[in-house]
This record gives C-alpha cells, sequence and structure tokens, in this order.
C-alpha cells in the first residue's frame, strides 16, 4: 500500500510540476526574445533620431558612428543616396524588407537566423532606412541557465513530493501491517492478541473485525474442550464398570485378553481427557526450540538412569532448531519414547538421545541397548500396549512429521522422530 500511495502521489506531482514548469520554460524564452527584440528597437529608432536630425551633414557617417556601435545590435542605415553606413547591408536594393520600409512601413522580422528591426526615416531627399539586427543566440541569451535553475527546482520539488507521499504512505499503511501482525499472532495461537484499534476508519473496521473472530475462535474452542471433557468423563463409567466384569471371566487367558483391551481403552480415554485439558492456544499452529525442549527433558530423566546404572549418552547441536510443533507435545514425545526404554528394559542397559538437523527436518532418535523390539510382526513388548507410540505417531503426521521404529529381531530399540523445521519463525 505504501508503494502505491507513493507511486501515485508521485505521478500526481510531478503532473503537477510538469504543468507549471513547462509553461515557465517557454515564458523565459519568450521574455528573452522579446529583451533582445527591444534592445534591437531601441537601436533602430536610436539611429533613426539621429539620422533624422542630421541627414544634411557632411559628418553624418563620423558623428553616427558611435551610436551604431555602442549597442549589442548590428545596426545598418541606408541613405536617401543609397549610401550604407554601419554593417554591410548586401544587395540592400533587392531586399523585399527594404522595399517595405522605402515604403515608410516600420516592423520587425523574427526567423531562425534572429530577429531584425526596421524603421524608416524620412528626410529631405527621399526615406532613409535603419535595420538593428539581433542573432538567435543574442535572443536566447541566459535561456539554457534559467531553464536549468528551473527543472533543477521542478526536480527538487519533485523529489520533496515523493519524500511526503512516502510519510504519508507509512502512516496510511502502519495501522494495516498492525492489524496482519495481529492475524499473523493469531495463526501462531496467541489468541489473546488483539488489533490496535487506530488509522483511517475502514482500518478500525478491520480491526474490530479481526478481534471479533479471535473472540468467536476462542468461545468456539472452549464449548469443544467441554464437550470432550464431558464425553471423556461420560466413558469413564462404562469402561470401569466393563473392566470389573472382565475379572469375572473363569477363562484366564479372556479374562487377560479383556483385560489388556479395557486397558488400551481407558489408556485411550485418559489421552482424552489429558488433550482436552491442555490450554487452548496449544491446539493451534505452534513452535519450538527442539534443541531446548529436548535437553531439558533428557535433564529430567537423568536422575532416574543415575539410579538405574543406566549409561546415558546425548548428542545435541549446539544451534537452535526450530521445529513445527509446541514445547508441550514435544516435551510429551521425548517422555513417551525414553520411558518406555526404562519401562520396557531392564536395569543397566543404556540410552541414547540424538537430534540433527536433515534437511528441512529435524530427526530425534532414541536408541537403547536393550533386546529390541518382538521377532513377532504386529506382536508388543512384554508388558507394553503399544499406544504410547500410536500417541507418537499421531500427534508426528498432524504436523507433517512421521515415525520410525528399528525392525524386528534386531538387538537394540531404536525410535526415530522426523518433524518439519518451522521455516517461517
Amino acid at each position: 500500500m505504501r508503494r502505491q500511495v507513493s507511486v501515485l502521489v508521485a505521478v500526481v506531482s510531478t503532473a503537477i510540476v510538469a504543468s507549471f514548469v513547462i509553461p515557465l520554460l517557454l515564458l523565459v524564452q519568450t521574455l528573452a526574445a522579446d529583451r533582445g527584440m527591444a534592445v534591437a528597437s531601441q537601436q533602430a529608432n536610436t539611429v533613426a533620431v539621429v539620422v533624422s536630425s542630421l541627414h544634411d551633414d557632411p559628418q553624418l557617417a563620423t558623428l553616427l558612428q558611435p551610436t551604431l556601435t555602442g549597442s549589442a545590435a548590428v545596426t545598418s542605415v541606408v541613405l536617401a543616396d543609397g549610401t550604407v553606413l554601419g554593417a554591410p547591408w548586401p544587395d540592400a536594393e533587392n531586399d523585399p524588407s527594404y522595399q517595405r520600409v522605402r515604403k515608410g512601413e516600420a516592423f520587425s522580422v523574427r526567423d531562425a537566423t534572429g530577429g531584425q528591426v526596421y524603421v524608416p526615416v524620412l528626410v529631405d531627399g527621399g526615406v532613409a532606412v535603419a535595420r538593428a539586427s539581433m542573432t538567435s543566440g543574442q535572443l536566447s541569451e541566459g535561456v539554457p541557465l534559467a531553464w536549468a535553475s528551473i527543472i533543477g527546482l521542478g526536480l527538487v520539488l519533485a523529489g520533496l513530493a515523493v519524500i511526503v507521499a512516502a510519510q504519508v504512505g507509512r502512516q496510511v499503511s502502519r495501522p494495516v501491517l498492525a492489524v496482519a501482525a495481529t492475524a499473523h499472532r493469531l495463526r501462531a495461537g496467541e489468541l489473546h492478541a488483539r488489533a490496535p484499534l487506530d488509522g483511517p476508519p475502514e482500518t478500525v473496521e478491520l480491526g474490530e473485525a479481526l478481534n471479533g473472530l479471535a473472540v468467536r475462535i476462542e468461545e468456539l474452542l472452549v464449548i469443544e474442550r467441554e464437550a470432550v471433557r464431558e464425553l471423556a468423563h461420560r466413558l469413564r463409567t462404562p469402561v470401569t464398570a466393563l473392566r470389573l466384569e472382565s475379572e469375572n471371566v473363569p477363562d484366564p487367558e479372556s479374562r487377560a485378553e479383556l483385560g489388556r483391551l479395557v486397558g488400551l481403552l481407558q489408556a485411550a480415554i485418559d489421552d482424552l481427557v489429558r488433550e482436552a485439558r491442555r490450554p487452548v492456544r496449544e491446539d493451534l499452529p505452534a513452535a519450538c526450540d527442539a534443541v531446548a525442549v529436548t535437553a531439558a527433558r533428557v535433564a529430567y530423566w537423568t536422575p532416574l538412569a543415575e539410579d538405574q546404572d543406566r549409561a546415558l549418552r546425548v548428542d545435541l547441536p549446539h544451534a537452535p532448531l526450530r521445529v513445527a510443533l509446541g514445547a508441550a507435545d514435544l516435551g510429551d514425545l521425548v517422555d513417551i519414547c525414553i520411558d518406555n526404554v526404562f519401562a520396557h528394559t531392564s536395569d543397566g542397559v543404556g540410552l541414547g538421545v540424538t537430534l540433527t538437523r536433515s534437511g528441512t527436518s529435524a530427526v530425534l532418535v532414541v536408541a537403547d541397548d536393550g533386546p529390541g523390539f518382538a521377532d513377532t510382526p504386529g506382536k508388543l513388548r512384554r508388558g507394553s500396549s503399544g499406544f504410547g507410540l500410536q500417541i507418537v505417531r499421531r500427534v508426528l503426521a498432524r504436523v507433517g512429521g512421521n515415525l520410525r521404529t528399528s525392525a524386528p529381531g534386531v538387538q537394540g530399540g531404536r525410535v526415530e522422530l522426523t518433524l518439519p523445521l518451522r521455516i517461517d519463525g
């Protein structure tokens, strides 16, 4: 917007300056030519007065010489007897202008070569003719300098207009940019962000509409969360009853299988409640420094690893890695992966946590020195429900990441999490 306003004002101001400059240039040229012609006219009339007064004086040529040479105009005088005084006038008798003046007409002529002023002088012997000439250079004397000054002043005025236009455009666009910045903050999950109500009425109306939209989104998310929490709590009672009923099944294998399935269902409900209790803003696209979050979670598990005599290997980059996932979600994923190692391997089994950058993704690897995953496809580790890795896989899929585990039967478990980097910050 600022650029468009600046360009518009620059075009308008340039047109206005040009509408004044061009006529002024023409006026300067005309005034300079008129000034030169006035000099020629004055010279011709002065010579005519002298000739009229002293036409019969034998010393006329001598007396007239200072007058003829005392002006910038080139002056010629043709006496009644045909004698030419002053500047040469070749073939004057055949000059149409000379013949016209001999008839008693005074006039001036301007052409490409300059300008001439003709004045007739009536004497006793007939008509004498006085001609004063100015070259084109004399008629335009001082015009280039005046033109350069006027054009320079016009350019300065146009430049000042552009600077003022840029300031005006900045004043107009600043409120709009503030509204856009608020929209970006809302997209990043800051539902408390509100646009400042400043600027033109249209911008104020836009800010009010955006603020109203943010309030409405927050209300809808709260309503949705309440509905999810209510549903989760309603499911707890039948699940508890189902668990009690499964304990009364006489067949041990069936009872164990039912118990495992009920446990999975209970874990799913617990996860649903946990998600519903998250702050509303964490549902929206977020970002965090994966290095800082991973380091914090590793530090949390380090005391337990020391108590169980587990060697904990950590390899994290020095530079931050900003991923498209909230800090709370990433912390949960790291906890799930590390907790699986502690839960499904014996004391003393070492583990490692590695975070690297690969192209536009961050790769987090949690590996252990244990027996690895079950060698039978679909079979879970002993004491494992597999639900933790399902949560990890679901969260990663939501942000465009993925989860890979080591092949069944391979010594040493390995869980690899790929998370896309947040390029836009």
